[in-house]
């Protein structure tokens, strides 16, 4: 029962990326290999990198100096120095290889078009990391995405005052121009050459917004099932 090694997950934010992996979570071990050829999760997310970079803002702020990388209104942060995103990159190459190796590491970003997009963001990933990957991109329209922005956030208001959206510059910036499709050429499935890596890639439709956990299983083995295919016939 063979599982994938990395999985590079991408998408537009609010895209749907973190309700994959925490579906994934949810299954049991045994049903989580066997339908999804996905084992013990552990995550590389760089949001909570650029989160670190937005705190340390803060930080500065009260000591009397200028923000380095963001504005803040008091509950949104937008990024002002966008090489935190290349930062990022090479923070991928620096922390995938302290993770365990006895199960599935889920490298997580999202790319707007005017930083490179994805095809310059794949580019900065090692060879290790790119050798053991396959790509998974969860696709909803922009317009989508801002809605289910905006609905979390209205969600999450419900139960604290803490709750906080990407900012409608940065969904502006990595959601509305995307050059995933252009990559890819609108195929949903197939080999993504980077450098001299051909990576296997699928694309997972996640319109309409399902909940159902069957649905979503469909959804999801169906995408992954045709990948573990295509990254077998790769070896």
């Amino acid at each position: 029962m063979t599982t994938f090694k990395n999985i590079i997950l991408l998408g537009r934010p609010a895209s749907g990326k973190s309700e994959f992996i925490d579906f994934l979570k949810r299954r049991s071990e045994f049903e989580r290999k066997d339908a999804y050829h996905v084992g013990k999760i552990y995550e590389l997310d760089d949001f909570l990198w650029l989160w670190e970079k937005f705190v340390e803002d803060d930080i500065w702020e009260r000591s009397g100096h200028k923000r380095r990388y963001s504005i803040s209104n008091g509950h949104d942060y937008t990024i002002t120095d966008y090489t935190l995103l290349d930062f990022c990159l090479a923070r991928f190459n620096v922390e995938h290889p302290k993770q365990p190796q006895d199960g599935t590491i889920f490298i997580e970003f999202a790319r707007g078009k005017q930083d490179g997009g994805y095809r310059h963001a794949l580019s900065r990933l090692s060879n290790e990391i790119l050798n053991n990957s396959v790509v998974v991109f969860i696709y909803t329209s922009y317009e989508e995405a801002c809605r289910r922005n905006e609905a979390r956030y209205q969600e999450k208001l419900k139960h604290s005052v803490l709750a906080h959206k990407v900012p409608e510059a940065d969904m502006v910036r990595f959601a509305k121009e995307i050059d995933w499709l252009e990559l890819t050429d609108s195929k949903p499935l197939g080999r993504l050459r980077v450098r001299d890596i051909e990576l296997p890639f699928v694309t997972i439709q996640n319109e309409p917004e399902l909940t159902d956990a069957v649905a979503l299983g469909e959804r999801y083995g169906s995408a992954l099932n045709e990948l573990h295919k295509l990254l077998k016939d790769n070896n």
